[in-house]
């Protein structure tokens, strides 16, 4: 089990909201990253962790099926500019290959889909 922890508990249910897949991607220097459910405050940290982790240790970069994301508040998203900018000083990529209807949304109103997609 995943969670989050904090001063003096574990968060387990914002942890279960979130659901992370890592797996080699269809091409050598890839891996393929999937994430379902919402990604908000209480579990931003956790898939940051996880795409940097990622990053680092597969050597690969990074792409995202934001597919079944049904909901990302303003730190989910940071989160992945975070992680873009990570992938950038790294010498790797960090590109969302597919989208939800929230994520496609917020990737409009800020202006960033050139730069993640």
């Amino acid at each position: 089990m995943t969670g989050i922890m904090y001063a003096d508990r574990l968060d387990t249910a914002a942890a279960d909201r979130l659901k992370i897949h890592v797996t080699p991607g269809p091409s050598p220097g890839t891996v393929d990253v999937c994430v379902s459910g919402e990604i908000d405050f209480d579990n931003a940290a956790v898939l940051c962790a996880t795409l940097v982790v990622a990053l680092t240790s597969q050597r690969a970069s990074l792409l995202m099926d934001l597919s079944r994301v049904a909901f990302c508040d303003c730190a989910g998203f940071n989160a992945l500019l975070t992680a873009r900018l990570a992938a950038e000083h790294a010498g790797r990529n960090l590109r969302i290959t597919a989208a939800s209807r929230s994520v496609d949304r917020l990737l409009s109103l800020t202006g960033t889909r050139p730069f993640l997609t």
